[in-house]
C-alpha cells in the first residue's frame, strides 16, 4: 500500500490510513537540499508477524531482530522514493529498547532472569555491530545508541526502536 503524504514547509510526511497516529517517516529538508529522516518506531512481536515467525522463537533473538528492522525501514525508504538501499543514508542516533526478558520469571528465578538480562544486553550490542559491519561496511555508525531493557505495551514484543538519519545528496551525485 503506497504511502499518503503531507508536505508541510520543510518538512514531509509519509504514513498510511486516513488518520494516521504516526508517520513512518518523516523528513526534513535542509538547506543544502539534503534529508533529515526520521524513522518511526518498530517493536518485535506483533509488528513483525509475516517477517519473522514469532512461533519459532524459543527465546528473543536481537540477532535475528534487529537486521529485520533495518529492511523494514529500507523498505519505507524505497516506497517513499527518497532512495533505494540504506546504503544511501548515514544514521545519526538510533534508539533501541530491548524490553524485559518473557523468561524466566524474576520471581521464581531471579539469577537466571538477570543471567536472560545480561545475554540480551550482549546480544543487542552484537546485533547492532554485525549489522553495520556487514551490510553497511563504507557508512559511519550513529553517534548514539540508546539501549534500555524496558517493557513496552506490545506484550510480544522484543525490542522497540526509532532512528534519525540523514540523505546527503552530494554523496549519491558522486556515486553515478
Amino acid at each position: 500500500m503506497p504511502f499518503n503524504v503531507k508536505k508541510r514547509g520543510k518538512l514531509t510526511y509519509y504514513y498510511h490510513g486516513d488518520h494516521p497516529v504516526l508517520s513512518a517517516l518523516v523528513t526534513e529538508e535542509l538547506p543544502d537540499g539534503d534529508l533529515k529522516i526520521y524513522f518511526a518506531g518498530l517493536t518485535g512481536g506483533y509488528s513483525a508477524k509475516g517477517v519473522l515467525n514469532l512461533d519459532e522463537l524459543v527465546s528473543m533473538d536481537p540477532v535475528r531482530e534487529i537486521p529485520l528492522v533495518f529492511k523494514s525501514w529500507e523498505s519505507w525508504l524505497k516506497e517513499a522514493g527518497i532512495c533505494e538501499s540504506l546504503k544511501d543514508i548515514d544514521f545519526i542516533e538510533v534508539h533501541a529498547f530491548g524490553c524485559q526478558p518473557k523468561s524466566p520469571n524474576p520471581l521464581v528465578d531471579p539469577a537466571g532472569y538477570a543471567a536472560e538480562q545480561e545475554r540480551l544486553r550482549a546480544a543487542y550490542a552484537e546485533g547492532y555491530r554485525n549489522f553495520f559491519r556487514d551490510y553497511l561496511p563504507d557508512n559511519g555508525v550513529p553517534a548514539r545508541f540508546t539501549v534500555h531493557l524496558v517493557d513496552v505495551p506490545d506484550k510480544a514484543a522484543s525490542y522497540e526502536f526509532y532512528a534519525t538519519a540523514l540523505y546527503q545528496k552530494s554523496l549519491q551525485k558522486n556515486k553515478q
